[in-house]
């Protein structure tokens, strides 16, 4: 079964302006070959072409539902103009049907003429209305408006000669209608062969216009050509199938506005460079014509000669410094371009930064569309660079940051936002479904050293009236309680999950108080050995005597110590003190007195560089000996 063909209104309307050009081309040709018919028959086709142009016309206005407010105000003056002058040469047909033994040598009624020289005139107030590339301030704002004057005047020139000033200088006199309607034809064309290339991108489209252009200089200019070379009979072929191509042209710009709806429009900034230098070289195409076709004498032949050479070279100037300044320009676009992506990205992994992650968050949340964050931190990734060295630890970010990117995909934006530490934006994915993917895919070994690293995420996800802190602090808050819960795992933040953590965080600002006060106390236990049912030593136990808790159980503080570093001046103070206490009893009880002190040391203690002369500085400054007697076996 085939589809049916689908209805096109504007190809329809091309075909049928076409129609017409072809059918007054068949009837001039009867005419002039044959004798077929009545040369006011001839006058008959332009105004039938101009129906079919205005319904092309109306249906772009009314039909079209991406047409922008500022093209479909051009286009209803289009319209307008379409109408007025097609109706101008309704009555100019209408008159020479009642007068067809004087077609010969009748003129246009003036009101007709004036009707259609109204027609005119209104397009070229539609044209004036279309906006431009708007230009900066001072001197940017003059060399536009220098450009264009150029633009225009170098046109304006070339259809002046070729066009116009022919007819004023035939043998045979024209009436003042029809130079009048050439003249005003001409200058629509060359005011929108000039606006077509400052025209911004849109909305009116730049091929559409060019079409505007060409239907009012190509039948102006062959009919001038025309009347000029054959006389009174070229208006025939001139009014049979010249004139009707303008509204074939309208529809055939209809089409082209239609279709550059449905797409993209390039950057008009090339062509409005270069057209005031071509506009020059047209404007010395006339000079050029008179240098040597008039019959003038050879001083003024050569100052007309050497005009045009000067012109020719400061083009070619102009051109190359246009040429190097695009190319200046290209570098300066690169190297912003360059620029902008290494203040936005990280420079290890490649994937955007904390600063365009904050930007990117806080746009979403403005317009109130759903958006998670996700953020992930590395478990024990400091032992990674501590025993395999930075360099293993930063092919190990990379390798992560890649699988980052390689899950998350287009769904959202993958983020290094410092050290061990990125995360994820997502706008509509399930956040929950991608932390488990992430996690699982960490289960097998990445990077060139194949490595197993986990990782504990948290997920935050933006609220009505959220700001971009309050999402990153919830989803710092839901890490926190992965880690807390064993690592290796996610948890999504939810409405209170915060207060125990700030507790936690209060808790260690209050511990670097409690050192800096002198609340810790060090109890010993005593060490019995079972055999022999004799004391042996002692094990030191640090206590926290709050001023306004009382005692804190270590339970409560050690993990505390251990997360903010604190852990490591605390075994300090209870290394020293216990070295100090252990010496006052050997002095006191003498070496039967005590024979071993034990304490226990936290793993980041281990890891400290200055752990091993801590514990030499406590011998030395207490006095105490390090090697232990067992009073058993003595």
């Amino acid at each position: 079964m085939t589809a049916r063909p689908t209805f096109d209104p504007a190809r329809i309307h091309v075909q049928a302006a076409m129609a017409v050009v072809v059918l007054g081309t068949a009837w001039c040709v009867g005419f002039l070959g044959f004798g077929v018919g009545v040369e006011a028959v001839a006058y008959v086709f332009a105004p039938l072409g101009g129906v079919f142009a205005a319904a092309a016309v109306r249906h772009l206005i009314r039909r079209s539902p991406g047409l922008d407010p500022v093209a479909a105000r051009f286009w209803r003056g289009v319209l307008l103009a379409v109408v007025v002058i097609a109706a101008g040469y309704a009555w100019m047909a209408a008159d020479m049907l009642a007068h067809a033994s004087q077609a010969r040598t009748r003129s246009m009624p003036p009101l007709a003429a004036a009707c259609s020289a109204s027609g005119f005139l209104i397009a070229i107030w539609a044209l004036a209305r279309v906006p431009v590339v708007s230009p900066g301030g001072g001197p940017e704002r003059w060399r536009v408006a220098l450009d264009r004057t150029i633009a225009f005047l170098g046109c304006a020139a070339v259809l002046w000669y070729a066009g116009l000033a022919p007819m004023l200088a035939a043998r045979e006199p024209w009436s003042r209608q029809a130079m009048l309607l050439v003249g005003l034809g001409l200058l629509v064309a060359a005011g929108a062969a000039t606006k077509v290339s400052y025209i911004a991108g849109g909305p009116v489209d730049r091929v559409a216009m060019r079409f505007v252009a060409a239907a009012g200089g190509v039948p102006s200019g062959v009919a001038a050509v025309l009347a000029v070379q054959f006389g009174s009979i070229g208006a025939v072929p001139a009014q049979a199938f010249v004139l009707p191509l303008a509204p074939l042209l309208i529809t055939v710009g209809v089409a082209a506005q239609i279709r550059a709806d449905q797409g993209l429009r390039r950057d008009p900034a090339r062509a409005g460079m270069v057209l005031p230098y071509l506009a020059m070289i047209l404007a010395d195409v006339p000079l050029i014509a008179v240098a040597f076709g008039a019959p003038l004498r050879w001083p003024v032949r050569g100052v007309l000669i050497a005009a045009v050479v000067v012109t020719a070279l400061v083009m070619v100037r102009q051109y190359l410094a246009y040429r190097e300044n695009a190319r200046l320009l290209r570098t300066s676009r690169v190297q912003e371009e360059r620029l902008q992506y290494e203040v936005s990205h990280d420079g290890l992994t490649g994937l955007a930064n904390r600063a365009l992650f904050r930007d990117r968050l806080a746009a979403a949340l403005a317009t109130a569309a759903p958006v998670s964050v996700l953020l992930i931190d590395l478990d024990d990734f400091k032992t990674v660079n501590d025993l395999l060295g930075h360099g293993v630890g930063d092919r190990l970010l990379v390798s992560v940051a890649r699988l980052l990117r390689a899950e998350v995909g287009e769904t959202g934006l993958a983020v290094r936002v410092g050290g061990d530490e990125f995360a994820v934006l997502l706008s509509a994915a399930d956040p929950e479904e991608l932390a488990a993917r992430l996690l699982a895919a960490l289960q097998h070994p990445i990077s060139e050293h194949r490595l197993l690293v986990q990782a504990s995420i948290g997920i935050a996800a933006g609220t009505p009236g959220a700001t971009a802190d309050s999402v990153l602090r919830d989803a710092d808050v839901a890490m926190s309680l992965a880690k807390q819960g064993g690592k290796a795992g996610f948890v999504r933040y939810t409405d209170g999950m915060g207060e125990p953590v700030l507790a936690h965080m209060q808790l260690g600002g209050e511990l670097r108080r409690a050192l800096d006060n002198d609340e810790f106390r060090v109890l010993y236990q005593p060490i019995v050995r079972l055999d022999c049912n004799l004391v042996t030593g002692v094990e030191a136990l640090v206590r926290w005597h709050h001023p306004t808790r009382g005692v804190v159980s270590p339970a409560e503080f050690i993990p505390v110590a251990e997360r903010t570093g604190l852990i490591v001046p605390l075994g300090r103070f209870v290394l020293r003190e216990t070295c100090r206490q252990a010496a006052a009893w050997l002095d006191e009880f003498g070496a039967d007195g005590l024979h071993e002190t034990g304490l226990n040391v936290s793993a980041r203690q281990l890891h400290d560089p200055d752990f091993v002369s801590d514990v030499a500085a406590a011998l030395a400054d207490s006095g105490l000996p390090c090697g232990i007697r067992d009073r058993c076996w003595r």
